[in-house]
């Protein structure tokens, strides 16, 4: 075998193999004669079968076998002799073959960077910190009971208001002809929930129980059901009944509605956990400032083919979000080309993220263990209540989903060692400042105080859900 580096520029690195005929051809004979001693033909024994006539009836076969090994064998030896660490899998081209001649084929491959990681005892960041008032406290025990309000009849001759319910039946049609989900028996509408197309519920405000009205309403331009987005719809209504609110009030008694014994371990409860999402979002806010940081502090070449993998996935969270009406107008009118330009940034920096943490959790042997991902299936599996085994089958058998579960569990672990090197400094901030959106400007974030604060290292969503089709990180 025959081993010639042709290109050396970068990352890239090509080769040109030579397999010998004679080499191929000893294979391919010690294949067919292994054969031989296994294969069943009418009128031979085991072992007893003419090569040539093996050779006829499997020698096809057995050379696609043969030339594979071959090929995937020098590109192996290429690797090793030059101690290459590849990217991704390499492309291999056959140049030349016929049988009885030499093989020739070439090889291209990127390969892994040298990565240096900077000292991380000489990054300072700034952690903030959020105390949890009695105001917010008494907020949300008020939302709680709200929530556990309850409707009862009204007077006769109720007129129906904001905060009211009604139960309604109705029938929706387009251009005179039902629709299909637009139809309803007994449903029970509170008002003001904004849960039914813009326009409806107003219209009932002041109906009262034994009413029959008609709705006018034109679904959104962004409705989710193609067919009926932007068009003007008629709802037959019947007002069956009238309902009015009872509030809930927020004592002991609330305290047990929730699963505890009174109303100051709820109070408490509600601290701690008002307390917990400050920390989450103080920990975003502090790993995207780390990984500033080491985007900052390193900039080694990173591999065109990752960089591309990484483009083709944005390009396809975005094409998903327009099937699906998840992007704001100005969204909308983009090309997948002025995507992967504006996002081409965004990508190298992912990767090169991505392999620095990587490089780092390989340098100090910081792994995952079985337990951190048990957990974390049985938290995902949470999340499909009563389809809890068919999550953990799924992710069981499919390794790549199993990977995808990993990953941000290593990088948190990672994120963690370099945080525990670094020089941390702690500000206590009002919860306005610690909401606030990062990447608002500093106008648009004074009038935005309750922004929501994007995963660490990510790039404000195009449209809030839809954080990962243009996440920095």
């Amino acid at each position: 075998m025959q081993i010639t580096q042709t290109n050396a520029e970068g990352l890239k690195r090509e080769f040109r193999i030579t397999v010998a005929a004679a080499d191929i051809e000893t294979r391919v004979a010690e294949r067919l004669k292994h054969l031989g001693h296994t294969v069943q033909l009418p009128g031979f024994r085991p072992g007893k079968v003419p090569m040539a006539l093996l050779r006829k009836r499997f020698g096809n076969s057995v050379m696609g076998e043969v030339l594979e090994d071959a090929v995937n064998a020098g590109s192996q030896k290429a690797m090793v002799d030059h101690k290459l660490t590849p990217a991704a899998q390499p492309k291999i081209e056959v140049t030349k073959f016929a049988e009885g001649q030499d093989l020739e084929y070439t090889m291209a491959i990127e390969v892994m960077p040298e990565i240096a990681p900077a000292d991380f005892s000489k990054i300072e960041l700034e952690r903030l910190t959020v105390a949890v008032s009695e105001s917010e406290i008494e907020e949300a025990l008020t939302r709680m009971a709200e929530g556990q309000k309850s409707f009862q009849s009204a007077e006769t001759g109720t007129a129906a208001a904001i905060g009211h319910a009604v139960m309604i039946s109705f029938v929706g049609s387009v251009d005179g002809k039902e629709f299909e989900g637009g139809k309803g028996e007994d449903f029970l509408l509170e008002l003001g929930s904004k849960r039914f197309i813009p326009g409806f519920e107003e219209q009932l405000v002041g109906v009262k129980a034994g009413d029959d009205l008609t709705v006018q309403v034109t679904f959104p331009e962004d409705y989710g059901a193609k067919d009926l987005a932007g068009k003007a719809a008629s709802f037959a209504v019947a007002v069956k009944e009238v309902r009015v609110p009872q509030t809930v009030a927020v004592d002991d008694e609330l305290a047990k509605r929730m699963g505890l014994e009174n109303l100051a371990a709820l109070r408490k409860a509600v601290s701690e956990q008002i307390s917990r999402d400050y920390i989450d979002v103080s920990r975003a806010r502090l790993k995207r400032s780390l990984l500033d940081k080491l985007a900052e502090q390193h900039n080694f070449v990173v591999p065109q083919g990752m960089i591309d993998a990484e483009i083709g996935a944005i390009v396809q969270q975005f094409r998903d979000l327009r099937e699906k009406g998840g992007l704001d107008p100005d969204e909308k009118e983009k090309t997948e080309d002025q995507v992967r330009d504006e996002y081409r940034p965004i990508a190298e920096r992912r990767v090169r993220l991505g392999l620095l943490l990587g490089k780092v959790g390989e340098m100090n042997n910081i792994t995952v263990n079985d337990n951190e991902v048990s957990r974390a299936l049985s938290e995902q599996s949470r999340r499909f209540p009563g389809r809890e085994r068919q999550v953990v089958e799924f992710y069981q058998n499919n390794a790549q989903a199993m990977a995808s579960l990993k990953a941000p569990l290593y990088e948190d672990k990672v994120v963690d060692f370099i945080l525990e090197l670094a020089k941390l400094s702690d500000r206590s901030v009002a919860r306005e400042e610690l909401m606030r959106d990062p990447d608002a400007e500093p106008a648009a974030a004074a009038q935005d105080d309750k922004t929501e604060t994007p995963a660490a290292g990510e790039k404000k969503p195009a449209k809030r859900g839809a954080k990962k089709a243009v996440a920095k990180d």
